[in-house]
């Protein structure tokens, strides 16, 4: 377990997830999506904002190494801690109270999904939760997004993909890739529909118009993109994707889609 202002010496690790891959493998369901909610800002104008906090849990020391070297590496990231697995990075989280978390799903002993769903259920304002992996369909990343983490990323992301995807989820914006997610809806979410099909629970108390905004959040339309298909404005979006959350009991856009997936409102194609 390290905290912030231990050195760095291999400062070539940064390859280990600099693998020049694009995050969603090109295939044109990559755009992050937002939750509508707003960052913590507040700085007002020519005040500098403060700098998004980062704790990296990953049981490969060259594997950490490398994603502090990309994230230490811009002016507005900074790494705090580090943990190799999810033993450590509990306590570490607790006491560090980071922005975003890091979490490579696999880990020995407590893995990232269990390590998630103690974070998320365990704190009063948990961090943004980072699902790394190596595989876009791995199934353990699923899970971890049930658990509550943000969105997830693939260790072979170029640098400036990973640090983007820093920034979007620090803001409070869900890393959520369509086409992943459907195919492990559909691996993993047939059981939950079946069990659902009788009963749509909160679901069934969505307006028709909630209806349709969770459908079009399902495919991946940000905000803007989704009031320009149902011709209102983008605070009208904004205020359905809300009640939708709250009808929901979602913590962001990521749990409203898997929630939408695993009820059968929305099938995977």
């Amino acid at each position: 377990m390290t905290h912030e202002g231990d050195t760095v010496n291999d400062r070539d690790a940064a390859d280990a997830v600099n693998g020049g891959a694009t995050v969603n493998g090109g295939d044109g369901d990559g755009d992050a999506v937002s939750d509508g909610r707003t960052g913590t800002g507040g700085n007002g104008p020519g005040r500098a904002a403060p700098a998004i906090r980062v704790v990296i849990a990953d049981d490969e020391r060259l594997v950490r190494m490398g994603l502090r070297v990309v994230i230490d590496a811009e002016p507005d990231l900074t790494v705090v801690g580090e943990a190799a697995d999810g033993a450590e990075v509990v306590p570490l989280v607790r006491e560090l109270l980071p922005d975003v978390v890091l979490m490579d799903v696999r880990m020995p002993g407590i893995n990232g999904i269990r390590a998630t769903e103690q974070l998320v259920g365990g704190m009063a304002e948990p961090p943004r939760i980072l699902v790394v992996t190596t595989f876009e369909h791995d199934d353990h990343v699923y899970d971890a997004l049930r658990a509550g983490a943000a969105g997830f990323l693939l260790k072979r992301a170029r640098a400036e993909e990973m640090v983007q995807a820093v920034r979007l989820v620090a803001r409070g914006d869900s890393l959520l890739f369509p086409a992943a997610v459907r195919e492990l809806a559909l691996r993993h979410g047939a059981d939950r529909r079946r069990e659902a099909e009788a009963d749509q629970g909160p679901i069934g108390r969505l307006t028709e118009r909630e209806g349709q905004v969770l459908r079009l959040m399902a495919t991946g339309l940000n905000n803007g993109e989704i009031a320009r298909q149902l011709v209102v404005s983008q605070e009208t979006v904004k205020t359905h994707v809300g009640s939708v959350l709250a009808k929901l009991g979602a913590r962001d856009r990521t749990q409203a889609v898997i929630a939408a997936y695993e009820s059968g409102f929305v099938l995977p194609r």
